[in-house]
């Protein structure tokens, strides 16, 4: 449909699609972090996921301003209102994440169940810290490809004091680094031997 409608009544779809490109994508990322937080109890990444909710909300009013505008006509907003919808759906996955992130903020540490319920799913979220020695550090995610080779997708760093979020391929790794990652039990195990020098890239 948005390849279609290149222009409604002379405004840009484009700016919608990427719109709805960034809430997809960060609605995505919060669900990973909204775990994660009450996995390892973290408060620092549940504050991470309010931070990004805001952003989200702010995605969707800005969809929803831009709909306004392009809409002259009832055959407009009919075409217009699919969109809608998914922006309303990707927020809604957003305030769901974030929910889950107030459990964490509110002080409720995960019955053990939650634990088990994470372990035995078809993805795990883990973390783990790139050690001395290690083949990783120093290099950017887009040449280590531990997507591919591991099955395993790097949803946030710690370094120090600080977070980084949704990292991308340019996104380069240091000793010291704490990876917060998601996929397979038998990735994990790779990964893990990977950051503690038990393994080489090679041996993959």
């Amino acid at each position: 449909m948005i390849k279609k409608m290149t222009k409604l009544r002379g405004i840009k779809l484009a700016s919608i699609k990427d719109t709805l490109i960034d809430m997809k994508n960060l609605s995505e990322l919060m669900v990973d972090l909204a775990y994660s937080s009450v996995l390892f109890n973290n408060k620092e990444v549940a504050e991470e996921v309010l931070k990004l909710e805001n952003k989200v909300n702010g995605f969707n009013y800005e969809i929803k301003m831009q709909s306004l505008i392009a809409a002259r006509s009832i055959e407009d907003a009919e075409k217009l209102t699919p969109l809608l919808e998914i922006a309303e759906a990707a927020e809604s996955i957003a305030n769901s994440a974030k929910d889950i992130a107030d459990l964490v903020l509110k002080g409720l540490k995960p019955h053990p169940v939650f634990k088990m319920v994470m372990e035995e799913s078809e993805e795990i979220v883990s973390r783990t810290s790139i050690l001395n020695g290690s083949e990783l550090s120093q290099k950017s995610l887009g040449e280590l490809l531990l997507n591919t080779r591991t099955g395993m997708k790097i949803i946030a760093i710690r370094r120090e004091e600080s977070w980084i979020y949704g990292p991308n391929r340019d996104t380069i790794l240091f000793e010291g680094d704490i990876l917060i990652f998601k996929g397979t039990e038998t990735g994990s195990v790779i990964l893990k031997k990977l950051t503690n020098n038990e393994m080489s890239l090679d041996d993959i």
